[in-house]
């Protein structure tokens, strides 16, 4: 114990990704801050008074922060912060709508990380997520190896989902894959997905197989266009405590995360979905597999797509 994690963002999704960490109980504390005043230590409080009926011990201690850093001394000593800060999309909007306004906030939120949690690993989940890694990145001047963003796990798991039920098969038998973007250049990654062991490919015709792919790609927006009042949050949040775990744990478990890629699959300088082993120092290193022509094209692709929104980025 004695670890600390701190979940910047009080909305849905952080505040679920706080309550998953707090119910894993592997840290002595973790920290939820938000820039409304009163709403973290009024979640914390809640999530607290849980505690004996879920039977974990972890405290949770909820801060609001000022527009000049007020409040940030509390992630002091954070060995791991979850960045979920700024606006989710509403019906109709992409992820790069949200650029400009969450690009300022998340900026504020790095320079504030980098001042009281040096040492800290940083996951980014705020929307566009390849783009506010890298800004995340710049801001902290952090090794590229302690920023990474959650995308790929969540996706991936989208992809796990639809293929079950396509199939009616437990979840557990499905191991699936997707790598690249989060949004219009997601790579999907079939010839890496299984079904029990046999080859998705076997089980499910190629056109049906791009609809599930579509499905994912779309997978964040179908919901939103559903909930009509904010997005995704128990899968996003889901994914975003899972490699918060992995950190904490120096666990050496290798998953789909947007990573700084110098090299692997013949791409360098950039910020992209890939798959790599998490740890104590955050990326261990990028896992390069096997991938089919076409996806290692969409791969290139994608990084082309985000390289060109990171190079904005420095200047907002």
């Amino acid at each position: 114990m004695g670890k600390k994690v701190t979940v910047v963002g009080a909305g849905f999704y952080g505040s679920t990704t706080a309550q998953r960490l707090a119910e894993y109980d592997i840290f002595e504390t973790v920290v939820l801050t938000d820039i409304i005043d009163g709403k973290p230590a009024g979640l914390a409080l809640d999530i607290n008074q849980s505690r004996s009926i879920e039977g974990f011990e972890t405290k949770v201690v909820g801060v609001s922060t000022g527009p000049n850093g007020e409040g940030y001394e509390a992630i002091e000593g954070s060995d791991v912060v979850v960045v979920t800060a700024g606006l989710p999309r509403k019906p109709g909007m992409s992820r790069m709508d949200l650029l400009e306004v969450n690009a300022k906030i998340v900026r504020q939120v790095a320079e504030n990380i980098a001042k009281y949690a040096p040492n800290a690993v940083v996951i980014v989940v705020s929307n566009p997520v390849d783009e506010m890694t890298a800004l995340a990145q710049l801001a902290t001047q952090f090794p590229k190896n302690r920023v990474f963003g959650q995308a790929g796990v969540l996706d991936t798991a989208r992809f796990t989902n639809f293929i079950a039920e396509e199939l009616n098969v437990p979840v557990k038998s499905v191991k699936a894959l997707t790598l690249g973007s989060h949004g219009d250049t997601m790579v999907p990654v079939p010839s890496r997905c299984t079904v029990d062991g046999k080859p998705l490919s076997d089980l499910l015709p190629a056109e049906k197989i791009e609809e599930l792919v579509v499905r994912t790609r779309n997978g964040g927006a179908e919901v939103v266009a559903l909930l009509k009042t904010g997005s995704a949050y128990y899968a996003p949040s889901a994914a975003a405590a899972r490699m918060a775990k992995a950190v904490a744990e120096d666990s050496g478990e290798v998953v789909p995360v947007c990573a700084w890629v110098d090299g692997e699959y013949g791409i360098s300088g950039v910020y992209l979905g890939v798959e790599a082993e998490l740890g104590a120092t955050g990326i261990r290193k990028v896992v390069e597999d096997k991938l089919t022509d076409s996806e290692l094209a969409g791969l290139k692709e994608a990084a082309e797509a985000v390289r060109a929104k990171q190079a904005d980025v420095a200047d907002l």
